[in-house]
């Protein structure tokens, strides 16, 4: 009998054309690397205010009190350059779980509501119960992210077109109920209307100190169901016929997911489209095996956020929220994924 974990190999969507031996994604994966280590490189250095990059290292390893380069690196890049790499590496990791579960290529936490969900948790512990500080607020966030997930996996019945049109339609609701109920309270308002739109910035180290071991359990969740989901790959008669739990499987999958956009809409505000294009982007590099695209959309996730934030701080002298950027660099993914033969024939 067939193992789950070559169960990739017979996987219906193994279409993707992935270097050939473990070398090959192996030097993959340590080009991601470098593409994250070269982004918070870029990330410290580039800004509406140009710093040189011997003069970020220095500001790192021996800052001089006074100096405004070493402030601003310091006291704004590091921490929103720490949000990027956490936020980034959850909503990676939760859009490739998001799709593996549901066998669903549309399917990211924003698109299937959990954001939205999440997002409105936050607003209604800060206009409701005065709650700002992260290590409050995050669990109105996992509650959130959860009841929007039961209300989207109930109503979907786990058919990919009815889980797409299903978060969609919680989306369309929960976020203008949350710009509603902030303009109804103008400190709230003003505390969160940056975050609202998905940004980097307005957040410190204390709150990245307090996210980032829920982010931890969620990365580590993420790669525990890694190989299960290349049996859920297969259907879930054949993933049960390898002796695979799809109960199971899908449970810590959905718990994984709340975790994981709990956290990181708690961090940096309800960032679309980067759970849809980084798993797509990871197996157009290394295939469809699971044990592969998890840790690819780790690396890759934390790239595109950096990116988009260092974009949106040159193409304007006051700055554009990383939120804003990251959804134009997805849009064109997400029209791509919709017209593919695959999802046509759903």
């Amino acid at each position: 009998m067939q193992t789950l974990e070559a169960a990739a190999a017979l996987a219906p969507e193994h279409a993707p054309v992935a270097p050939s031996g473990r070398r090959g994604r192996v030097a993959i994966l340590g080009g991601a690397v470098v593409l994250v280590l070269a982004g918070v490189v870029l990330s410290l250095a580039l800004g509406v205010r140009e710093v040189a990059f011997g003069e970020a290292w220095r500001a790192l390893t021996d800052p001089v009190v006074g100096n405004v380069d070493h402030s601003v690196i310091r006291g704004q890049r590091v921490p929103r350059t720490l949000i990027a790499l956490l936020a980034g590496t959850a909503l990676g990791l939760a859009g490739v779980v998001s799709q593996g579960i549901t066998r669903n290529p549309l399917a990211d936490p924003g698109l299937l509501g959990l954001n939205a969900g999440a997002a409105l948790g936050i607003v209604v512990a800060a206009t409701a119960f005065g709650v700002m500080a992260p290590i409050a607020s995050v669990w109105f966030a996992f509650l959130g992210a959860a009841v929007a997930a039961v209300v989207v996996f109930a109503v979907g019945n786990g058919r990919p077109v009815q889980l797409a049109l299903a978060g969609a339609t919680v989306t369309a609701l929960l976020m203008p109920l949350s710009t509603l109920v902030l303009f109804r309270d103008v400190d709230a308002l003003n505390d969160l209307r940056y975050w609202q739109v998905g940004a980097l910035n307005g957040r410190d180290l204390d709150a990245v100190a307090v996210l980032w071991p829920f982010i931890a359990v969620g990365a580590a969740l993420a790669f525990f169901v890694a190989h299960r989901l290349n049996g859920l790959a297969l259907g879930d008669d054949v993933a049960a016929a390898l002796g695979q739990s799809v109960g199971t499987t899908r449970a810590l999958g959905g718990l994984t997911i709340v975790c994981l956009a709990g956290a990181a809409t708690a961090l940096a505000g309800p960032i679309a489209l980067v759970g849809l294009a980084v798993p797509h982007a990871a197996r157009r590099l290394v295939g469809t095996d699971y044990r592969w695209v998890v840790p690819l959309c780790a690396l890759l996730g934390p790239v595109m956020l950096m990116a988009a934030d260092i974009v949106g701080r040159l193409v304007k002298s006051d700055e554009l929220e990383a939120g804003v950027v990251a959804a134009i660099i997805g849009a064109p993914v997400l029209i791509a994924v919709a017209r593919g033969r695959r999802v046509a024939g759903l």
